[in-house]
């Protein structure tokens, strides 16, 4: 067995709940024409296609996307100046068709997906591509699942963003599997996926964007905050004990202020009156606008526990990403984050911190817990302020779209 295999495919793909798959636990390799199925593509473009699972008909030929849904691709990309074969390389989340017991093609279970991960990976290091298409919902989940770390959500969700991932170095492209559009039938679907690949072969001669570092200044008085000019435009977050500001022993923990799109101020939330008053005069402060992202959260908060109200919103970054894409489930600052900038995860390891069981709004969290470590103050004030930075850069991304829409 082990000469069948390469030296990445016996190595274990670490899962969170401890269990570890290597290539070879699924078994699908026993009972399919084509193990192992090999890249296929010239990859003159630099495009890396990943579809599902094979076929029987990418089983029987030894190569993935063959068939009536490879000659959809195909046909498709054409119209955008890119050859299927010459343009890319192509493989699938899984490298082995999946049967039933009765010898039926079948959907891959997630252990499949996961235990052919670290070949998808190795490819991905090796070919180092510019840009990937993740056709369908387990591309997805092969590329983003352990990375993201929260509810992976559906291809539809996913699918049209055109995510510059930090991480992997390249432009991620989801949308749906060619064999999806085929089945359909339906003509808004091609158009949807039409689009789709408009997308992509614009983003092969495109830079990746890169994000740049934050500063971040952690403030040990506010007397920084009265140096803020007027007509500037800046960007708030807190870290709360709950959700909302009504029950008996809430306080916001913590309050980040970013400047710009790179730089913001962060604070632990002052119990001294002279202190706190420097902050309340900064929301009072008409002239200077706000943005944050579901702004009624920091409204709410500002009024619950600081007893003012916020003058000056000039934006609410989460409202506005409904309006550009009304999808349920895309607003929330994580996910616009990712999508838009490409940082995946800068939270997962707060959330049993900051969460509650949900009984109740009133409910208070552990933050204030976690935030009486040295460790825990540190790292609850730096998601803070990345908070704002984020909110800040997708506000500013935000803006100028609304000029193009009909209204």
């Amino acid at each position: 067995m082990t000469g069948f295999f390469t030296k990445h495919e016996t190595q274990s793909t670490d899962r969170p709940d401890g269990k570890k798959y290597t290539c070879y636990s699924c078994g699908l390799y026993r009972t399919c024409i084509s193990p192992k199925m090999e890249p296929y593509g010239n990859f003159k473009k630099k495009i890396l296609n990943i579809g599902d699972a094979p076929t029987e008909i990418d089983d029987d030929k030894g190569r993935p996307f063959q068939g009536k849904a490879g000659r959809l691709l195909e046909r498709t990309y054409a119209k955008y100046g890119i050859d299927l074969f010459e343009d890319c390389l192509s493989i699938n989340a899984v490298n082995c068709l999946p049967k039933t017991s009765d010898g039926e093609a079948r959907v891959p279970t997630n252990k499949e997906i996961e235990c052919c991960r670290r070949s998808v990976f190795s490819y991905i290091e090796k070919y180092k591509p510019k840009v990937i298409v993740l056709f369908g919902g387990q591309a997805v989940y092969s590329i983003i699942a352990h990375r993201w770390k929260k509810d992976l959500k559906t291809i539809n969700e996913w699918r049209g963003w055109i995510i510059p991932d930090q991480e992997i170095k390249a432009w991620i492209c989801p949308t749906f599997h060619p064999a999806y559009v085929d089945k359909m039938e339906k003509k808004e679907v091609y158009n949807i996926w039409e689009d789709d690949l408009l997308k992509v072969a614009g983003m092969v001669d495109t830079p990746l964007y890169i994000d740049k570092e934050p500063e971040i200044i952690y403030l040990k008085n506010l007397r920084k905050l009265t140096t803020i000019p007027d007509d500037s435009i800046i960007s708030i977050d807190y870290e709360t004990t709950g959700l909302k500001p009504h029950g008996e022993g809430h306080t916001i923990i913590c309050a980040s202020v970013a400047l710009n799109e790179n730089k913001a101020y962060v604070f632990e939330m002052p119990k001294d009156e002279v202190e706190r008053d420097i902050y309340i005069s900064l929301l009072k402060n008409n002239s200077i606008k706000k943005m944050a992202h579901n702004l009624k959260f920091e409204e709410n908060w500002s009024f619950g526990i600081l007893k003012t109200r916020v003058r000056g919103w000039d934006w609410d970054s989460m409202l506005a990403a409904h309006i550009l894409d009304n999808r349920s489930g895309v607003t929330g600052l994580k996910f616009q984050t990712y999508v838009n900038f490409g940082i995946i995860d800068y939270s997962s390891h707060l959330e049993r911190w900051l969460g509650t069981e949900g009984k109740s709004a009133n409910e208070i969290n552990k933050a204030q817990e976690f935030f009486s470590t040295s460790t825990g103050r540190l790292e609850l004030m730096k998601y803070c302020a990345l908070d704002t930075i984020y909110q800040y850069r997708l506000a500013n991304k935000q803006k100028p779209l609304f000029d193009e829409l009909p209204f």
